[in-house]
């Protein structure tokens, strides 16, 4: 069973090492074991997949760090949290999220720039900077290394300066960040533009990018960890709501013949289990 400080040592090397690796979205214990038994070697929180649980657009800090603390317990695995803007606009206050997402057992986690707010949705460039340089302060105070990664969110929030996001993400790397992350990236031009851009490890998410981009192919632009955000919980509602559907507008129940057998569910939390 790997201690906490196993995992954030983990974390770190693959980072470190060459190549790229995925790091899977899960939702819940369940997901997480799962995905820890076909062989991923880090995870990652989703702060979607955990408001879709509560069947609403947002969650809390708190609600996220509870969320975080079930998914690092449930594997083996090292497990980077999705912390939103770790639920406070002012540096040094958004900077606590981060000793609390280690206490919880994360290996590492993010600080992203968007608000929360819709009308407002984008942190000034000045305040953005300063709040990933508190996080990075924060992260080196910890007594487990914390990869701390920093996110521009410009491209999803209705910006389409690219420019303006690498912008960004250099001043991000400068405040220290560990790891570069902007979703919104759609090309393996656009890819490889942020890639070129930063002397720091890059984080794709092909919930925006075009679904065709293979592993390889991100590879040899340069991207170290690719993440589905999500992605995973909303496809996994899309099929319920597939099956519901079939069940509210036919009366038929055809979708249980497509059901993995539940000894095979069993089967593989019990291997993705530490």
């Amino acid at each position: 069973m790997r201690t906490h400080a196993e995992k954030a040592a983990a974390f770190r090397a693959l980072h470190d090492e060459p190549g790229t690796f995925i790091i899977p979205n899960p939702w819940d214990a369940g997901t997480a074991r799962l995905l820890a038994g076909l062989g991923f070697k880090a995870l990652a929180t989703t702060s979607l997949g955990l408001a879709n649980i509560h069947g609403r657009g947002f969650v809390s800090a708190d609600e996220i760090i509870d969320n975080a603390r079930m998914i690092a317990e449930a594997t083996d695995l090292p497990t980077n949290g999705d912390l939103e803007n770790c639920g406070a606009d002012e540096p040094d206050e958004a900077a606590k999220l981060i000793p609390r997402a280690s206490e919880a057992g994360l290996a590492g986690g993010s600080i992203e720039d968007f608000t929360g707010d819709p009308v407002n949705p984008i942190y000034g460039f000045n305040l953005a900077v300063e709040r990933v340089y508190a996080a990075v302060e924060a992260a080196k105070k910890l007594p487990i290394p914390f990869v701390l990664t920093a996110r521009a969110e410009q491209l999803i929030h209705g910006s389409t300066d690219l420019d303006a996001t690498i912008r960004r993400l250099r001043a991000f790397e400068q405040a220290g960040a560990d790891v570069l992350y902007a979703p919104g990236l759609r090309t393996l031009d656009q890819i490889r533009a942020v890639v070129s851009s930063v002397g720091k490890p890059v984080n794709v998410v092909m919930t925006h990018a075009d679904p065709s981009l293979t592993l390889e192919q991100l590879a040899e632009a340069g991207v170290k960890r690719i993440s589905i955000g999500g992605s995973g919980s909303r496809f996994a509602l899309n099929a319920f709501m597939s099956a519901a559907r079939e069940m509210a507008e036919h009366g038929t129940f055809t979708f249980v013949g497509e059901n993995p057998p539940w000894r095979e569910l069993l089967e593989g939390f019990a291997k993705g289990r530490r």
